[in-house]
């Protein structure tokens, strides 16, 4: 994808985010036809399926050839990231969106030939968006984002995360979990992976860590903080997939690999 390219798809996903970002807010105090998916904690409302709807719709339309990974079922069953592929999210954080009214998002990342290109992670009640074109800076809203802190210390560091890290769990040993938050100098549960991630590349948080999520939860947010200097990755270090579900971990860089240790040590 040249530059030229980039700009094109770039401002139009970010005239696309600003337009769904408004009918969310006309339309999110109507009746939500709340369901559940996985779990009784894993909601999705009308506006969830309208909004990526929306953004399908509209991608077929201006880009055909381009591939899609949605949440709520309207993209493509895809096995290889050749092209352009756009992942979205269209609110991420629905059980914020759908109790308070607040704290949630719409995401998009998008790929080219499995390169992250462009991201975008709009908070809609606060109306801030974060965006990225690869190689030309992050930004929250206008204000271009700093390179991360690479002297942090895992001490001074805040850090993402939900409270089944510190349960009783099959994926890890809790206590061990609970000595790496009495480490750090603070945790945080947002919970918005994305909007997580967005703290993590504006420097107002150190790292996220999460235990399983798919790629329409990350995907923006990897691309925002590879472009400040963060690293992105599954807890085990390896490498973010954007096809498949995994573990995630994203940090800046100088507690990226303490972290991971940690978490060695507390793995069953």
């Amino acid at each position: 994808m040249n530059q030229q390219q980039r700009q094109e798809i770039y401002e139009t996903a970010k005239n696309w985010i600003y337009e769904a970002g408004s009918f969310i807010r006309e339309h999110m105090d109507e009746p939500l036809d709340i369901e559940t998916k996985s779990n009784p904690n894993d909601l999705v409302t009308v506006l969830d399926k309208q909004t990526e709807k929306f953004f399908v719709d509209h991608i077929h339309q201006y880009y055909p050839e381009h591939h899609i990974i949605g949440e709520e079922g309207y993209g493509d069953a895809l096995t290889e990231v050749d092209g352009t592929i756009w992942i979205i999210d269209p609110i991420d954080g629905t059980m914020n969106f759908v109790h308070q009214k607040r704290t949630f998002a719409i995401s998009i990342g998008i790929l080219h030939n499995g390169v992250g290109e462009i991201g975008f992670i709009y908070d809609v009640m606060g109306d801030i968006l974060y965006h990225v074109k690869r190689g030309e800076g992050a930004f929250k809203n206008n204000t271009k984002l700093a390179p991360l802190d690479k002297e942090k210390k895992l001490e001074e560091a805040i850090v993402g995360m939900n409270h089944f890290w510190l349960c009783e769990n099959k994926l890890v040993d809790y206590p061990v979990m609970q000595k790496f938050v009495r480490k750090v100098r603070g945790t945080r549960s947002h919970g918005s992976a994305s909007l997580e991630l967005a703290y993590v590349a504006e420097g107002i948080q150190d790292a996220y860590l999460a235990l399983s999520l798919s790629p329409w939860d990350v995907a923006a947010g990897i691309i925002l903080n590879e472009e400040v200097g963060g690293i992105a990755g599954d807890i085990d270090g390896n490498p973010w997939n954007p096809l498949e579900r995994s573990s995630s971990l994203v940090a800046n860089p100088a507690i990226h690999r303490p972290i991971i240790d940690f978490i060695k040590e507390g793995r069953k």
